[in-house]
């Protein structure tokens, strides 16, 4: 019987959710999907520096788990730029700490808490806004648990695959 894997802490969901090379329409590319925990894996590593023990702990995960996961997102992230492929970020087993929310009349991305969910745009005032976050299917757990604790099983599985 397979155990329950341990969900992956992320700081914030990706900006953006799929690249590819321009001048290629999006059908006629292979697409390679790097998932959310692979994505937080290279950004802790390679983006912000962090050596992989310090990194294994941000994410709540082991050492070992960590060195497994920053090689498989390597991996995909070099097949997308040598065999010019797309790349789709989506899926894992992860729990956001923050969300980016958008507001939705002049487009403007801030960072936000999910414990203080009341936000003002900066730029117009508006409380209209979408999170980023609940794009990746993050939040759905969470409301039927509570959501209040990182440590909440279940969380970002709303896109697993």
């Amino acid at each position: 019987m397979r155990s329950t894997r341990k969900c992956r802490m992320v700081l914030n969901p990706p900006n953006h959710r799929v690249f590819k090379p321009t001048g290629i329409p999006g059908h006629q590319l292979e697409v390679i999907t790097l998932t959310i925990d692979e994505y937080e894996a290279i950004r802790l590593a390679d983006y912000e520096g962090l050596d992989q023990l310090e990194a294994s702990k941000r994410m709540g995960i082991s050492r070992p788990t960590f060195t497994r996961l920053i090689e498989k997102a390597r991996k995909n992230l070099a097949s997308f730029i040598v065999e010019s492929k797309a790349l789709t970020i989506e899926g894992g087993n992860v729990h956001f700490k923050q969300d980016i929310a958008e507001c939705t009349q002049c487009g403007t991305r801030i960072k936000v808490d999910f414990e203080n969910r009341k936000t003002v745009c900066p730029e117009c005032g508006s409380e209209a806004f979408i999170s980023i976050a609940e794009q990746y299917g993050h939040g759905r757990c969470c409301r039927n648990r509570g959501g209040k604790s990182e440590q909440t099983p279940g969380c970002g599985r709303g896109r697993n695959k």
